[in-house]
């Protein structure tokens, strides 16, 4: 007869327990820590994993003047001042060392100790930037599980590997939590169910080494590593080189945690936080915002998009509070991996269309509450077409645009023109980010919230999970967009000192 599963708790299985934490310069991660922080404080102690300074800073140093001035902690700066101090002081472990190498960069010695005093590591460090160089995105998104994973075996200690639902690259239809199969270009499946990628990982990194014997100039090397990874990652079926190596990056996952504790928790497209810390919380530009930021400032007024598609939103806390309950059950119940996915497709979709349409109208009705989002009230509507209208109107737009130039340069005018910029600002963002605004498939995370069952009500409370919670013409209109504008955007006078145009958008970094 089959057992009844035990019933779990976050803040029991956390309790006492030395975390090990990647990516808190991130986004991300800084709200996991700030819940960590203020939902169990009976954690042993939290060990933050920091790549060191440019200026030869170390750990804390960065901790200090990164993390700990983050706006995240303003709740609890208010609400419990001394023991936010304490908790910093006492309870937060800052080690300075890098991912990407081997050992994280620790003599041996260090390394040993350090695994003498590690129970679980949450690994959120990442590149998010679509078009990374490909030896970059490998680094930090692929190889950098050989170094967790072999902390973890060290440790004898579960790893929570933070993914992404678009590893499911150029799949289509319904994508469940479960390994992903490639959809290009075929690559060995190994007994127990992951993929072998050493080889793969092997050629490409002997097709990166070739580019950069050939090339010198640094910009032209970027570029061609760029497109390098660009074009591996459609040839193996996915769109981007985040998203492919990320993939790798499961994969290195599950084959150097076999036999032991791996949760894999895959979020959709994250934004600002739905309830907590503070609602709206958010910190620099995500996906939609990039295209909502441009809108704003006049930059574009259409973009290539399927209105009748459901777009997978996320709430930053909702994936938090995902990551806890994972962490919890793989300490709980060790020796197995889980894969989940954190997405709200399945349980409250929201079409493209829809999401436009809000963030349009309140974009309209209430420019002027959004002083550091909108400088001018916006005059156009924007714009929803195919891809096909799209590549017609940039060539048609480009023609005109070719034109215009040309002659302002015989009359002497210099610089590029307005409608240059903004034609340019068009194509970039289409570029980056029109395969998340084209959805071809739906996310699933019944096994996410068959889980979230079994922590009771009392933390279900505490640590929701569901995306049924969003309230999507609240969340995008009221929340996200007074979030955007208060916590993502610097004040016009600031900006405008640093940026003479005030319009350039922020490009996604790497946390660490």
């Amino acid at each position: 007869m089959k057992q009844p599963m035990q019933n779990l708790s976050v803040r029991t299985a956390l309790s006492g327990k030395r975390i090990l934490l990647t990516g808190t310069t991130g986004f991300l991660a800084k709200v996991v820590l700030e819940k960590l922080i203020r939902a169990v404080p009976d954690v042993g102690r939290l060990i933050l994993l920091i790549r060191g300074g440019r200026g030869g800073d170390g750990a804390r140093e960065r901790f200090e003047r990164e993390i700990a001035t983050s706006s995240v902690f303003d709740r609890l700066r208010e609400e419990q001042p001394d023991f936010l101090e304490r908790f910093f002081a006492d309870k937060v472990e800052c080690l300075t060392g890098e991912v990407t190498e081997a050992g994280f960069g620790l003599p041996a010695s260090k390394f040993v100790e350090l695994a003498g005093r590690v129970d679980v590591i949450i690994n959120a460090a990442a590149s998010v930037n679509f078009r990374e160089p490909l030896d970059q995105a490998l680094a930090i998104n692929t190889l950098s599980l050989h170094h967790l994973t072999a902390l973890a075996r060290a440790a004898d200690a579960p790893l929570v590997q933070i993914s992404t639902c678009y590893v499911n690259g150029y799949n289509r239809g319904e994508m469940r939590e479960q390994i992903v199969k490639p959809a290009g270009a075929a690559i060995p499946r190994h007994r127990d169910g992951y993929y072998d990628v050493e080889a793969l990982i092997g050629k490409l990194q002997k097709k990166i080494e070739r580019i950069k014997a050939r090339v010198r100039d640094p910009k032209l090397l970027e570029r061609r590593l760029t497109e390098l990874g660009i074009a591996e990652s459609n040839r193996h079926g996915w769109n981007d080189t985040y998203t492919f190596t990320k993939w790798m990056g499961e994969q290195l996952a599950m084959r150097g945690m076999h036999g032991r504790a791996l949760g894999i928790l895959r979020p959709s497209i994250i934004e600002s936080v739905l309830q907590e810390p503070a609602p709206g919380w958010i910190e620099g530009v995500k996906v939609a915002d990039a295209i909502i930021l441009a809108y704003a400032r006049g930059k574009t007024s259409f973009f290539p998009a399927k209105t009748d598609g459901v777009i997978d939103i996320i709430p930053a806390d909702l994936v938090a509070n995902s990551i806890l309950l994972t962490t919890a059950e793989a300490i709980a119940e060790p020796a197995q991996h889980r894969i989940y996915q954190c997405c709200s497709g399945s349980g409250n979709p929201i079409l493209m269309g829809d999401v436009i349409r809000l963030l349009e109208g309140e974009s309209k009705r209430n420019w002027r509450a959004y002083d550091r989002l909108f400088y001018s009230e916006p005059k156009h509507d924007f714009r929803v077409v195919n891809n096909t209208t799209f590549r017609l109107m940039m060539g048609c737009m480009g023609v005109v645009v070719g034109v215009r130039s040309a002659a302002q340069r015989l009359l002497g005018a210099g610089g590029a023109s307005r409608s240059l910029e903004a034609l340019r600002t068009t194509r970039t963002l289409a570029i980056t980010f029109s395969f998340y605004t084209q959805p071809r498939y739906r996310f699933h995370n019944a096994k996410l919230l068959a889980l979230a069952q079994r922590f009771g009500s009392e933390e279900g409370y505490l640590f929701p999970v569901d995306a049924r919670l969003i309230n999507w013409p609240d969340y995008l209109c009221r929340i996200h967009m007074t979030g955007l504008n208060r916590y993502a955007l610097r004040r016009r006078e600031a900006a405008a000192a640093s940026s003479p145009a005030g319009v350039a958008l922020p490009a996604p970094q790497a946390a660490r």
